[in-house]
């Protein structure tokens, strides 16, 4: 799939330069597909080439959207870009998480996606309309917001930007018990390249740092974070998992398997695994116990955790 439109297609007009045969957004991760509405939410990557723009003024649609389009015949019911005429590399490849839940006093369907642009979006998932767009990242350089018209409001361009990742494809979570959403955060900056190259450059401005970082939905406001201990180098984290039973799972740069509590992001516990962390957490339930598994390295690992404990663990949270 090349998220682009071509000659004769709606779209067309936005690339004001060559027809993009070979400059739209690849799709790196599976989409997300809603049985109720019948859709599927499809996020695109960055136009080509990433950072000269030189044959492709103007938005570049459809790269950097969310397309929400009917499974059957793929056609498109609605598409947001989160990063029109991207110069910076910000892939919008982050998974969708879909949400049913009352907010702002209303039923909704709703959308939950935190951006590598750094900023966090809440969609109306049935029409795609913005109900939240705030940063969740602190060195943001590239934008001042996001405007009424769901477009950023640009800054001018800088030597120096940020973020260079806010976040990536790893899984982020909502948990309804707290009506937060947990994401891996990094704070980082990219120094701006010259057309025809395509490799990013780390600045010797402040290191790089990654989080965990716990959004309220409704405001977009940071509730808690912890920073991540270990080599922030490197866009890949490991993914988190949120449980009913009140806890955040997810791997540290250091290779533990981290325990904390949703509420408080107080540490339950931290299990050593002298491997690289980047996959994603799950969990499941055998002989009424239940286990949490992930991949490090080249193994596999699963932690049981009886009833009482997540019990406990909950109290603790």
């Amino acid at each position: 799939m090349l998220a682009t439109a071509l000659e004769g297609e709606p779209g067309i007009e936005t690339w004001k330069g060559k027809e993009p045969t070979f400059g739209g957004g690849g799709t790196w991760v599976t989409g997300s597909h809603d049985s109720e509405t019948d859709t599927l939410y499809w996020p695109t990557s960055t136009p080509y080439p990433d950072y000269d723009d030189t044959d492709r003024p103007g938005d570049n649609l459809f790269t950097e959207c969310i397309l929400a389009m009917n499974p059957d015949s793929g056609k498109l019911k609605w598409y947001y870009q989160f990063t029109p005429h991207d110069v910076h590399s910000y892939d919008a490849t982050e998974p969708n998480v879909l949400i049913d839940a009352r907010y702002r006093g209303q039923d909704r369907k709703l959308m939950l996606h935190a951006d590598r642009n750094g900023f966090f979006y809440v969609l109306d998932r049935t029409n795609g309309q913005i109900l939240l767009a705030k940063k969740f990242i602190k060195r943001l350089t590239w934008a001042s917001g996001i405007g009424p018209d769901g477009r950023p409001q640009l800054l001018p361009e800088q030597d120096v930007t940020c973020p260079e990742a806010a976040a990536n494809w790893n899984a982020s979570a909502f948990s309804p018990l707290t009506r937060q959403y947990y994401v891996r955060a990094v704070e980082d900056c990219s120094v701006k390249l010259s057309p025809g190259s395509w490799k990013t450059q780390h600045p010797q401005v402040e290191p790089s740092k990654k989080y965990l970082r716990v959004l309220d939905t409704e405001s977009g406001m940071i509730v808690w974070e912890k920073p991540q201990i270990g080599e922030a180098e490197g866009k890949r984290l490991a993914e988190v998992l949120a449980t009913a039973g009140g806890i955040i799972v997810y791997g540290d740069p250091i290779g533990d398997t981290v325990a904390l509590g949703l509420r408080t992001g107080r540490t339950l516990w931290h299990f050593p695994t002298n491997g690289i962390n980047k996959a994603s957490p799950m969990t499941y339930m055998v002989g009424g116990k239940q286990f949490i598994s992930l991949a490090v390295g080249p193994n596999i690992i699963a932690y049981s955790l009886l009833s009482e404990s997540v019990k406990q663990l909950d109290r603790a949270s």
